[in-house]
């Protein structure tokens, strides 16, 4: 299973384009900070990720705030370069 939720600030959007097939895109970049427990020991996670929205949900989410902080879900591929690894986003909502 390939599912992800992640809390997270829009660090970064790209102006909103266009796939060939005329579909709105947007490239953002997602930071999250969080403190888990990993091995008995806290541990304090700061990471960012690449992402995508498509659709509708990419006409949605380039509408929100630089910095503003949502629940994002969706799923991990690596783009055709397989360079990286990217974040799909398919729903979001406030955290």
């Amino acid at each position: 299973m390939n599912q992800l939720a992640l809390t997270a600030c829009i660090a970064q959007a790209e102006p909103l384009r266009y796939t060939p097939a005329g579909l709105p895109a947007l490239n953002l970049r997602l930071e999250h900070e969080s403190s888990v427990q990993d091995a008995g020991q806290t541990r304090q996670i700061k990471m960012a990720i690449k992402a995508v929205a498509l659709g509708a949900l990419a006409e949605r989410l380039v509408r929100q705030d630089i910095g503003s902080s949502w629940k994002f879900t969706g799923f991990l591929a690596s783009p055709r370069n397989g360079k990286s690894v990217v974040f799909h986003i398919q729903e979001f909502q406030p955290f």
